[in-house]
């Protein structure tokens, strides 16, 4: 049975539209039994979300709140179809943990061509970690692509469970086809809530039942193992 120890995507009020802090996040991880959350507000292309001073100061958070280790993270937005994000390489230098992804009011949806290219383009930033919601219907992709350049750039496939409830309808079978494949190419999965309320940090129950759907077991699941979970933010950055 997979049972997550870490959620690495979360957020709080600072990106805007979501409606807990950081402190409320960590109580409810905690409750849940989780022991490690990303902190993975939206990077600033995203309307209503934070300045990039929120990211420069994410330093003086402690390292643990409520007994839960915070990654002090960011949900960088895709800008263009070459990969480029909304955080520079100084700031990113800073942080602990950052996904990708791609949003419509940051980018226009593209072709499966242009779409794969931007992802894979993100990927070839050294300190892209994971790519979020890569399921999304409104942005297809080459699924083959995307995973042989995500084993080449040592970089996580993520299971949204939000997008399974009312963010991204239509994404269960666009996942459950990335999941097989990743299964089968050897790539590493996370699981991530994407909650933008408490109460949804570590719910990752329909990501859970996806992956047991196709075959996956904790080998394929990094967020379940605190120790290989660090190791691999060790080979992104020398964490």
């Amino acid at each position: 049975m997979i049972k997550p120890l870490i959620d690495t995507h979360t957020h709080t009020i600072a990106s805007g539209h979501s409606y807990s802090t950081i402190i409320e996040n960590c109580l409810e991880a905690s409750k849940k039994g989780l022991k490690i959350i990303a902190m993975t507000d939206h990077g600033p292309k995203m309307p209503g979300g934070p300045h990039i001073f929120h990211f420069g100061n994410l330093k003086v958070l402690p390292e643990y709140i409520h007994d839960v280790r915070v990654l002090k993270g960011v949900e960088l937005n895709i800008i263009d179809y070459d990969g480029n994000v909304d955080l520079d390489d100084a700031r990113l230098s800073m942080l602990e943990f950052a996904i990708a992804s791609l949003h419509d009011v940051c980018i226009s949806p593209g072709s499966i061509k242009d779409n794969t290219r931007a992802l894979i383009g993100a990927m070839k930033n050294k300190y892209v970690c994971a790519i979020a919601h890569p399921g999304n219907p409104a942005f297809p992709i080459d699924i083959d692509e995307v995973l042989k350049a995500a084993k080449e750039y040592n970089v996580l496939i993520e299971i949204n469970n939000s997008s399974f409830k009312t963010s991204r309808p239509g994404s269960y079978e666009n996942c459950k086809r990335i999941a097989y494949k990743a299964l089968e190419n050897g790539n590493l999965l996370t699981l991530g809530s994407d909650a933008h309320v408490c109460y949804d940090v570590g719910n990752l129950e329909k990501s859970i039942k996806l992956l047991e759907e196709v075959g996956a077991d904790e080998r394929y699941v990094i967020s379940t193992d605190v120790d290989r979970f660090l190791k691999f933010l060790k080979s992104k950055r020398n964490y």
